[in-house]
């Protein structure tokens, strides 16, 4: 993870000049206000005397009209809000930086990955796709990963997802998807949820979106954390390198932290519990330094192989295995400071897919084409005119010049006569670069790729994009156990919201196509006829990466873990679990049964960071219980307590206690596992790590030591069938 201290772009730090990561913060800065010590004023500088009351006739007479101040202070209040996203409207955002990690000149000109160790300034927002602004974080949704490179020769935007496809394969139908998965039009509801009719109506007769249905149906759809999900540019892309050869690629985000999910009933509960819960959990992580780190992953292919795959690489609705053409990783992203205003930074942020920079191109994906054309136009609503890219977080670190005149928001005073080209009035200027036409004449200048083209104008999909199952039974073959019974769950989940018999016997059919005892799971869930014959034989192939249980070698850095303690807890447990545990980059909170100082039973005192029932296990990665009688008492005691460490054990989590907080584990329903006894000192069993009574701190050091290896596996699946519901 990396270090504050040693990170130049950290606010405040002046990075050097050759690695140009300080030209957007210095932009920024010269925005930036502090209100500190000043006086209170009109927007025109006037200095008020007086803000609390109204300018009346009388103490209790009318309101004068020449109250000028009160007006202004009203008309800006009411003009406040801006439209939200139509999508992706419920975001987060922070600044950073990519490091390349080698030059990618064999295949790009692309100014941020010509030299290893160059850092180019970013702008990352995640966002969930169907919610409104105010809806929860941790609903079952994709993920948007958009992140603005301010590149010397222009700002580049990849406007990735956490999912490597999409639902249609035709731009065309993006409003239809839309208004399926939004909230029905009726009555506005569900928020945020794709479980009901209209969306499942749509998705059953679209069968293109059978593969991005499985994946919605996944852990994936529900991340632990933005820092702990992938990310995808779900296009096909072109690389462009100096003689203007192209080369298709495909972009990835690779997470350092692993990839991991909450599970279904800890998201719900989570919703309720912190609405914020991921936007929390990214702005505590920079804040204290455990800053986000992923790693961008390219998969490149030659176009001389654009044809070999047994799908086309211009479907949005596939992926490239990458067991087929693995990921190259070239470079690193580090978000290492949070916004100093969420509407100016945030909100206001406006990507686009065809902001793109020298060096990369488009490919003729035909959902790509249409998101080249919309996401222009919707920031031209939604940010009150063409000039949206002066606001200071879109504001590119390139130099701008051009023609485009006046319009809502100018902030630009242009003092040359010409806004016309060509001209004389001012030598032509700004002009085309001498000697810039051609591709690869000038790396730094955009030049088209060039490719022939030729065809009838025709609606008409190719015939190459309509094999909409093969890959999403390679998703479901890819799946451990656990992560295919939580897809049936989730299946029968959003089915069973469905008040029409109809559209959930068309989903199952559709599901059959898939795969046949997939379907029959789901149906036998939601009160439908199970499939009596299978359509097509399961083809039996699987992709190891497409699963996020197999990799059990991630880092805990930035982990919470919850301590449970009560009056007469033993100190020197608490102390040993904070120091060892907080040595490994894992943030320890102790939860008491009520704030303040915690007696302790050599008579000092521990102070809870915060009282159990105002918290929830769903909040905490993991739980332990340290020693203490007293204390192990008042937490047996306490039904918030039991709780906590029943739930923790129902989501799989790992649980933890040594000396006398093993008797609550006792008293708290988590099912059967083997507990430590004076004959095995310590042990590990699914996940619950014991230590006997006495520990002292030394020993201490081997309960953390295996409880941290325990946290590792994020979640231990065992335990699934045989819990008792908290």
């Amino acid at each position: 993870m990396a270090d504050p201290s040693a990170d130049p772009t950290r606010s405040g730090a002046k990075p050097s000049p050759e690695n140009g990561a300080n030209s957007k913060d210095e932009q920024l800065e010269a925005v930036r206000v502090d209100v500190e010590g000043t006086d209170l004023t009109t927007q025109q500088g006037v200095r008020i005397d007086h803000t609390d009351d109204s300018l009346t006739v009388g103490e209790r007479g009318p309101t004068l009209l020449e109250d000028f101040h009160a007006r202004e202070k009203i008309t800006h209040f009411d003009h406040e809000r801006i439209p939200e996203r139509v999508v992706h409207a419920r975001g987060s955002g922070a600044h950073g930086y990519f490091e390349a990690y080698e030059s990618m000149a064999e295949y790009t000109v692309a100014d941020f990955l010509q030299e290893p160790g160059r850092r180019t300034p970013v702008f990352v927002r995640f966002s969930t796709v169907a919610g409104s602004r105010g809806s929860a974080d941790t609903v079952r949704d994709v993920r948007g990963f958009a992140t603005k490179f301010f590149t010397r020769t222009g700002t580049y935007d990849l406007v990735a997802n956490n999912f490597p496809v999409f639902f249609i394969q035709d731009g065309i139908k993006f409003p239809d998807f839309v208004h399926a998965v939004k909230p029905e039009p009726h009555n506005e509801m569900p928020q945020a949820a794709s479980a009901h009719d209209t969306f499942w109506d749509f998705v059953s007769l679209q069968p293109e979106a059978m593969h991005m249905v499985m994946w919605l149906m996944s852990d994936r759809a529900i991340p632990r954390s933005f820092r702990m999900m992938e990310g995808f540019g779900v296009h096909t892309f072109r690389f462009v390198n100096a003689e203007g050869r192209g080369t298709f690629v495909k972009f990835h985000w690779k997470p350092m932290l692993g990839i991991h999910s909450l599970v279904w009933d800890e998201a719900q509960k989570a919703a309720g519990k912190d609405p914020d819960f991921n936007r929390r959990d990214l702005w505590e992580a920079i804040e204290s330094g455990h800053f986000p780190e992923w790693e961008l992953g390219v998969q490149l292919v030659p176009e001389s192989d654009e044809f070999s795959f047994d799908f086309d690489l211009l479907d949005p609705t596939k992926i490239i295995p990458e067991e087929q053409v693995p990921v190259r990783r070239i470079g690193k992203l580090v978000l290492n400071r949070n916004p100093d205003n969420f509407f100016a930074e945030t909100e206001q942020v406006a990507f686009h897919t065809a902001n793109i920079v020298p060096g990369i191109d488009f490919s003729n994906d035909p959902l790509l084409q249409a998101r080249n054309f919309s996401y222009l136009d919707t920031q031209l609503i939604r940010l009150g005119g063409p000039n949206f890219a002066q606001l200071p977080i879109n504001r590119p670190i390139a130099p701008v010049h051009n023609n485009q005149r006046d319009g809502f928001g100018q902030m630009r005073i242009y003092r040359s006569q010409s806004s016309y080209s060509p001209n004389s009035v001012a030598g032509n200027y700004p002009r085309v670069p001498d000697g810039a036409e051609g591709a690869g004449s000038d790396p730094s200048v955009f030049s088209h790729y060039q490719e022939r083209v030729d065809g009838v104008k025709i609606r008409k999909r190719s015939e190459s994009f309509k094999d909409f199952y093969s890959q999403a039974t390679l998703f479901w073959n890819s799946m451990t156990a656990p992560e295919k019974k939580h897809i049936v769950a989730a299946f029968q989940f959003e089915l069973g919201k469905c008040t029409r018999p109809e559209i959930r016997e068309r989903a199952v059919e559709q599901i059959n196509h898939i795969d046949h005892d997939l379907a029959g799971m789901v149906a036998s869930g939601i009160g439908v006829t199970p499939p009596e014959r299978e359509i097509v034989p399961n083809h039996g192939r699987s992709s190891p990466a497409l699963s996020q249980v197999l990799d059990r070698t991630a880092p805990i850095d930035s982990r919470r873990v919850a301590l449970l303690a009560g009056d007469g807890v033993d100190p020197v447990h608490v102390d040993a679990i904070v120091e060892n545990l907080g040595g490994m980059g894992v943030v320890v909170e102790v939860l008491a049964p009520h704030d303040g100082a915690l007696a302790t039973q050599n008579g000092n005192a521990v102070r809870a960071d915060r009282r159990i029932a105002t918290m929830s296990s769903v909040l905490y990665d993991a739980v332990v219980v340290p020693g203490g009688a007293d204390s192990a008492r008042a937490l047996a005691g306490d039904g918030d307590a039991v709780h906590f460490l029943a739930e923790a054990f129902k989501h799989g989590k790992t649980v933890g206690a040594v000396a006398e907080g093993l008797d609550v584990l006792g008293v708290a329903p988590i099912g059967e596992v083997r507990m430590a006894t004076s004959a095995e000192d310590l042990i590990s069993d699914r996940g619950v790590v014991t230590q006997v009574r006495g520990p002292n701190k030394n020993r201490l050091e081997d309960f953390c030591r295996m409880f941290a290896e325990a946290m590792r596996q994020h979640r231990h699946w065992d335990r699934e069938t045989d819990f008792v519901p908290a």
